[in-house]
């Protein structure tokens, strides 16, 4: 056989686009060639498959093999190849026992082979397997992993996979000789919404509750303004265990993002919404993406559930500038020279500030100054401002029992399902054609609205945050139309804005 030609998959985003992988084998120097914008670990593929192959107890050729990795204009990039790139060169050299040449080629269309082999052929997982996993099962092929990664890719649904240990267990299984394990998608257990403690445990606070219920529901974005220790930390950390479970398509999107990141997707946490708290020292790479071989950051890791953002104005300006436009739209593009890739970012944001650098004085300069650090159009895309009081210390030794996060999430998940029933998206997510069609004010309404608007000098963005928050206000209270009482709650957690702009 002169040519055989096997299938992988890369990592574009948390895409995986298909990879051809061809092999050709010719008389001449013994020599081995890797062609299509192969970056270094996968030129140095040619020396642990040589390895492998040797080690399993396969021949490799003494001649001329090019291999070449189409398209040829996509940059490949990792040791995912490995594996694609053994079999190629066994089937083309026809060392696959038991089958001739048009059997081989025959059967080797119907796989697609994703893993980086070791010196002594067994095999290792691969970042992005969940993505290659799904774009192979949407192609109708099967596709063969490593060992470590059938846990990763048994979380999907009608997946047709197989698990290898190592290159000669592979090989007998294409030669039916003997059979690899299948990948058996799992039922995935009832998702455990305990997260770090319960709103039970929050002493007083019923107004930021209330906010935290309202900005779950909608899926809002939130600042909470208050001195240290009134409890900003806590309430947000106790956000996720209110929050409406994912939907598949959620968790699918949550679970790739995951996967194509250098941390991995742990199966254990599929269909739980993320919580991701990165300090404010962190760089606009760690917190939008990027790299040379673009990476998710803490926006696209976050999709789906929480980014919380302490200590807001200490983050670099630039870093929070960045995040206007993936909070407005959903997504990140990063863009290089070489390559382009988008990844979902569609998460909600909780931050947290003190009202100055001292943590209480509102009306100082040096006040002035650090407001100064966030600005306008950012605020103008974080629905709801809330000022969190110190509690008295009567109210911390106080027992009355609190409203549990269980109580508060079966509120929370019913004002959702209206939202998602009457137009398929959260509050938050509206399009300006669909809120006008669901968030309609009486004429004085509409007229209490306009005046609030041009006493605080709110900006046309705002305005619509402001309705979106009265109709999640209006759902949890399962009212057909915007009351003048939701649109006054709304319009209560604009009031911040005066305070941020003044010089």
């Amino acid at each position: 056989m002169a040519i055989a030609k096997v299938f992988s998959r890369a990592q574009v985003g948390i895409d995986a686009p298909l990879i051809t992988v061809e092999a050709h084998v010719a008389s001449g120097l013994p020599a081995i060639t890797i062609v299509g914008l192969p970056e270094t670990a996968v030129r140095e593929s040619r020396d642990r498959v040589r390895a492998a192959i040797l080690s399993s107890g396969f021949e490799f050729p003494p001649r001329r093999l090019t291999i070449n990795l189409a398209p040829a204009d996509l940059p490949k990039e990792g040791a995912r190849f490995d594996l694609a790139i053994a079999v190629v060169i066994l089937a083309v050299t026809e060392q696959i026992p038991g089958l001739n040449t048009e059997a081989v080629l025959n059967r080797l269309r119907d796989y697609e082979f994703l893993g980086e082999l070791s010196l002594d052929g067994s095999l290792r997982s691969v970042a992005g397997t969940l993505s290659a996993a799904i774009a192979a099962r949407d192609a109708g092929r099967t596709i063969i992993v490593p060992t470590q990664s059938a846990d990763e890719i048994a979380v999907i649904q009608k997946i047709r996979a197989f698990k290898a240990p190592n290159l000669g267990a592979l090989v007998a299984h294409l030669a039916s000789q003997s059979r690899l394990d299948e990948v058996v998608p799992r039922t995935m257990p009832p998702v455990n919404f305990a997260q770090e403690g319960d709103f039970d445990e929050v002493r007083g606070q019923s107004r930021a509750k209330r906010a935290l219920s309202i900005a779950a529901a909608g899926a809002h974005n939130l600042l909470l303004i208050g001195p240290p220790g009134a409890g900003k930390s806590m309430l947000a950390q106790r956000l996720p265990g209110i929050l409406p479970p994912m939907t598949e398509t959620e968790s699918i999107e949550s679970a790739k993002i995951a996967s194509a990141s250098h941390a991995g997707f742990k199966p254990a946490n599929f269909g739980i919404r993320t919580f991701r708290n990165p300090h404010h020292s962190a760089s606009a790479v760690a917190i939008i993406g990027g790299g040379s071989n673009p990476k998710p950051g803490e926006i696209s890791l976050a999709h789906g559930g929480i980014l919380f953002l302490d200590e807001l104005p200490e983050f670099d300006r630039k870093v929070l500038e960045a995040l206007r436009e993936p909070l407005e739209n959903g997504k990140i593009t990063i863009s290089r020279a070489a390559q382009q890739a988008e990844f979902p970012a569609r998460f909600q944001l909780i931050a947290a500030m003190n009202p100055s650098p001292q943590g209480v004085e509102i009306n100082s300069i040096a006040a002035q100054r650090y407001r100064a650090k966030l600005s306008g159009p950012l605020l103008d895309r974080i629905d709801m401002h809330l000022d969190i009081p110190r509690v008295p210390a009567a109210a911390l030794s106080d027992n009355t029992h609190e409203e549990s996060s269980d109580i508060i999430r079966q509120r929370v998940t019913a004002a959702r399902l209206i939202m998602i029933k009457r137009q398929g998206v959260a509050n938050a997510h509206l399009s300006p054609r669909k809120l006008n069609d669901v968030a309609i004010l009486n004429s004085n309404d509409q007229l209490f609205l306009n005046m609030a608007i041009e006493k605080l000098k709110l900006s046309g963005r705002a305005r619509s945050r402001i309705l979106k928050v009265a109709r999640t206000i209006a759902d949890l209270e399962q009212k057909v139309d915007i009351d003048t009482a939701a649109l006054s709650e709304a319009i209560g957690y604009r009031n911040l804005d005066r305070l941020f702009s003044t010089p």
